[in-house]
């Protein structure tokens, strides 16, 4: 059967890849239903040296901020017009739920006003000095920056990155995930009818060791921002870091959860399972470290357990509207989830509360064959009677499927303890009733962000950052984003009068004291 070829999107034109033809896959089915072309490390190369140039010549770098907002402006307006192609391409390759889908999507075009605002109302520094001298400074852009985008949120975390990247004045090269490359190339075409001019923003697909690599390495590029594994952004950042290039990289996650006794237990489970089984457990905030107190212990296990087997009885197709969760991206994510799970159960030190296998058989929803794609039940885990699962690499790894580890304590201590047991440091929530216990706890949590009483909240002004090394380093969302696509320029006018400035002589003939800066 024949499927559809996507083709690089090369500084404004579609263009062909001279790398190999990446297939496409339909998680929920198994299916190759697309082909894309990857960009060769030639390719790489071409698209870096014609951004330079591009950027060299001005006419986005030196375009009159408020024009390059209403490029933005317009972008939002175009992206909110696609909204339906674009979902059904997002279920599509990422096999995850259209119900997800239709409400995040449509979110992004907040990330394209938001910059666009910020270019209409930032105000430009003028400093303290002392004499008679003005010092004002200017935000400049850096030049070609690299993007490099997972397979998760693939339109969200290119938006992401794409409006504070542009908004400075940058041009883009942007590299998606070779899992989920489509939206980001269909995102190029958009920002091409918005008015962004050709060579400002090339998508080239590819396999992160060899056209990811080619990218990075390149000396003309002033700045890479990455969301990946850890690992991944440790490699990147070596790279980076020997042209002395400006680094972002949004990592790894394993974030805690934790419920106190004054919790609304319903309001709490009903967090647990958004935060936890949302993308069906692949973000890099899901909630993968339940930790419950131990007089709720009984209730809260039990809500949750019937919240996760309901979940289960209503996956199906994800473009089925009343599907709750869908598969995982890939075989190798599925093998991955199980191989941690069955590593938690064979130890000895984990049972399974529920879910724990492949999904087989088929929905009670739709009729889905389960066994055709990389479906995987919300799962429950806790320690055993004679060990405990704080010793197994689930408790420590990043599975990023749908499992979770749930964890008893007794005191605030060991609950903020047990949070901050993890070489991550990207997401928390806490949920209780108690203010001040609110204020002490997410004050003692080291993590990037905590959420009080809530979970995965997102909004384009609000920082979105590691507090720990492997969770990555800088934050994206807001004004720190913007800034971080930028240099400094500082300007310093003297207005003294002629004599003032004749005679200001450093040296003059004879002795006297001089001024220093």
């Amino acid at each position: 059967m024949s499927t559809a070829a996507y083709k690089m999107w090369f500084a404004g034109v579609e263009k062909p890849g001279r790398g190999e033809l990446i297939p496409i896959e339909d998680p929920a089915t198994g299916e190759i239903f697309a082909h894309c072309e990857a960009a060769s490390p030639q390719d790489a190369s071409d698209a870096v040296d014609l951004a330079h140039a591009v950027f060299t010549s001005g006419v986005w770098s030196k375009k009159p901020r408020h024009d390059r907002a209403d490029v933005l402006d317009r972008a939002a307006v175009l992206l909110t017009q696609e909204l339906p192609a674009l979902i059904a391409l997002e279920v599509r390759q990422t096999g995850r739920a259209v119900r997800e889908m239709a409400a995040q999507v449509p979110s992004l075009v907040r990330w394209f006003k938001y910059y666009a605002a910020l270019l209409r109302t930032e105000e430009r520094a003028v400093l303290p000095t002392s004499g008679k001298l003005h010092n004002w400074i200017d935000r400049k852009p850096l030049g070609v920056v690299v993007q490099i985008t997972p397979f998760n949120h693939p339109l969200l975390i290119a938006v992401k990155k794409l409006a504070p990247a542009l908004a400075a004045g940058n041009c883009v090269v942007l590299k998606p995930s070779e899992l989920t490359p489509l939206t980001s190339l269909a995102l190029g075409r958009i920002m091409k009818d918005a008015g962004l001019p050709d060579g400002v923003l090339s998508v080239l697909p590819g396999y992160g060791a060899i056209t990811g690599k080619a990218l990075v390495e390149h000396a003309l590029v002033r700045k890479v921002d990455v969301t990946g594994g850890t690992a991944a952004g440790r490699a990147i950042g070596e790279i980076v870091g020997r042209n002395l290039a400006k680094y972002t990289a949004e990592l790894g996650g394993k974030a805690p959860l934790l419920v106190f006794d004054k919790a609304d237990v319903a309001a709490a489970v009903n967090g647990i399972a958004f935060g936890s089984f949302i993308a069906s457990g692949q973000t890099c905030v899901a909630a993968t470290r339940i930790l419950v107190q131990n007089t709720l212990m009984a209730d809260v296990l039990a809500a949750l357990t019937a919240k996760a087997e309901s979940i289960a009885r209503r996956m199906g197709a994800p473009t089925n509207h009343d599907s709750m969760m869908g598969p995982l991206v890939s075989l190798r994510q599925l093998r991955n989830v199980e191989a941690l799970v069955d590593d938690a159960v064979d130890s000895g030190h984990a049972t399974v509360v529920t879910g724990g296998r492949r999904m087989q058989g088929t929905s009670a929803l739709d009729g889905t064959d389960f066994a055709k794609g990389y479906f995987y039940p919300p799962t429950i885990l806790k320690s055993t009677e004679s060990s405990s699962i704080l010793a197994t690499r689930i408790w420590r790894e990043e599975a990023f499927g749908p499992v979770i580890a749930v964890v008893g304590f007794d005191t605030e201590a060991q609950a903020i303890d047990l949070a901050n047991d993890s070489d991550f440091g990207l997401g928390a929530a806490l949920w209780t009733s108690d203010l001040a216990q609110a204020y002490r706890v997410s004050e003692e949590i080291d993590s990037g962000i905590v959420w009080v009483n809530t979970h995965h909240r997102n909004d384009p002004s609000s920082p979105w950052g590691g507090a720990k090394s492997a969770s990555g380093v800088g934050s994206e969302n807001g004004v720190d984003a913007y800034h971080a696509y930028t240099k400094a320029k500082s300007t310093i006018v003297n207005y003294a009068s002629s004599e003032e400035m004749a005679a200001d002589d450093w040296f003059r003939e004879g002795a006297g004291s001089v001024r220093y800066g």
